[in-house]
């Protein structure tokens, strides 16, 4: 079927027991992550519905709104990907008037890049994109489910995000 997204043509495509952790937790995030942060999946999804921009310029746009100003290696960083291809992304963004280069006024030789106002409008379109696809994956779900899950999943991200400054100092530690 030409028309159905390839993950639906691949019954192995990102599953929790394609992953063998012990932990179920970390082979259904594994799953999720890898599925949502398909490229595949993420331009089929933009080009239905209707999205101007690719998927990798959608990425710049999140960074940049998140983060606010950045150079150009912090993007490439942030984006797991390297200057030449940063170069080409922010080049599309550029050209598109979403994004524009400036001095770095801490270090004179370093570039910034940053939103214009049309890029603002945009990056947030990208975040409303987001709030759709959340909201259509939990439509089926009761609003007291749903702030159970959001409140599991802010504690659960704060202490990530600690262990995971732990671990930096420190290393992984086994039981």
């Amino acid at each position: 079927m030409a028309d159905e997204p390839s993950t639906a043509r691949d019954p192995r495509a990102r599953r929790p027991e394609d992953f063998p952790y012990r932990s179920r937790l970390l082979a259904g995030l594994s799953a999720l992550i890898l599925l949502w942060e398909s490229p595949t999946l993420q331009s089929e999804i933009l080009t239905r519905s209707g999205e101007a921009i690719d998927q990798p310029s959608h990425q710049a746009l999140r960074h940049l709104l998140a983060w606010g100003p950045m150079r150009p290696s912090a993007l490439a960083e942030a984006l797991g990907t390297g200057a030449s291809n940063v170069s080409k992304i922010v080049g599309r963004l550029e050209r598109a008037a979403l994004v524009e280069r400036a001095t770095d006024p801490s270090d004179t030789r370093a570039t910034l890049v940053s939103l214009t106002d049309a890029g603002t409008e945009a990056a947030r379109h990208v975040y409303a994109l987001g709030d759709d696809m959340i909201r259509e994956v939990l439509a089926s779900w009761s609003e007291e489910d749903v702030a159970t899950l959001t409140a599991l999943t802010e504690r659960f991200v704060d202490d990530a995000i600690e262990a995971a400054e732990h671990m930096r100092r420190r290393g992984l530690q086994r039981p």
